[in-house]
């Protein structure tokens, strides 16, 4: 064994996925397949159960990702105290977050990290924030930038960066949206609804509708705050959105926000990891500036 088919082993154990591991570790199914079929033949029992529908764990599967997590875990504090410049952490962190997450609030982070360890590569993924625990549970991120969800789980930790508005926003031009909103009262049950496909802000937003007891007119279903925003401001509908987005989008100039009925409670931003990656030097070493 050696330790690429260990991480190879590890992420597997994880994700219980031969395709999603192949792709989220850049080697091909068939070639996964063959690293975990020598692993077993080198352990001399089965480390996995798997038939065309599902893979699972066995018994000794179980115990030998302890024996994994242990070698690896090791293995990288040797690397770190070998080195020749002990003082500077080496190795690669992968990180998730939204585009709007890597103008607003990423980059001071990245600062304050790479000036205390330069020789850490950064390996950056963009995509929609509520898939950000998911990346970490699957292992294809080591931290995230997410919103604190509800409920959070208990095998990830979260570090608290910021408290984000929520706002209702709307198209500032002439359109069918608009002259809903120039009523007499704003008719919420008339208005059409862009919102979230699924994660916190689908969860906050389905909320606002209960208390309000609203029928809501529904619109679209988007994937990506960023997304939604685009669409408001094609005259689309109206949404609840994080208002960091739209004062980092490029088409804020078209994006009213207006007032709501009832508060809408803010996001908890934060950095999300694995529990049992905490005593990683590179992943502790990043929370440190949070």
């Amino acid at each position: 064994m050696d330790i690429k088919t260990i991480k190879l082993y590890l992420h597997l154990t994880e994700s219980l996925h031969f395709s999603r591991t192949a792709q989220a570790m850049h080697v091909s199914p068939s070639t996964l397949s063959r690293a975990m079929q020598r692993l077993e033949d080198e352990v001399g029992a089965k480390l996995f159960q798997r038939d065309n529908r599902s893979v699972a764990l066995t018994s000794a599967g179980v115990e030998y990702r302890h024996f994994a997590e242990q070698t690896l875990d090791h293995w990288t504090k040797l690397k770190t105290k070998i080195d020749p410049k002990q003082d500077l952490l080496r190795g690669k962190l992968n990180l998730y977050c939204s585009v709007t997450a890597a103008y607003s609030h990423l980059p001071g982070l990245l600062d304050r990290f790479r000036r205390e360890h330069p020789l850490v590569e950064i390996a950056l993924t963009t995509g929609d924030a509520a898939n950000a625990v998911r990346e970490v549970k699957n292992n294809n991120a080591d931290i995230a930038i997410a919103a604190l969800p509800d409920p959070f789980p208990d095998n990830l930790h979260f570090a608290k960066i910021d408290d984000i508005p929520l706002v209702i926003i709307a198209p500032t031009f002439r359109c069918q949206v608009q002259e809903l909103l120039t009523e007499s009262y704003i008719p919420w049950d008339r208005l059409p609804f862009i919102v979230p496909e699924h994660g916190p802000g689908r969860r906050r937003t389905d909320n606002w509708f209960k208390q309000l007891g609203l029928s809501p007119n529904i619109y679209a279903q988007v994937s990506g705050q960023e997304a939604i925003a685009s669409m408001v401001a094609l005259g689309c509908g109206v949404s609840i959105t994080p208002e960091v987005v739209i004062t980092n989008s490029p088409v804020r100039d078209r994006i009213q926000i207006i007032p709501t009925p009832i508060p809408i409670p803010p996001f908890e931003l934060g950095c999300c990891c694995r529990r049992k990656r905490l005593d990683d030097p590179i992943v502790a070493a990043f929370l440190k500036v949070v």
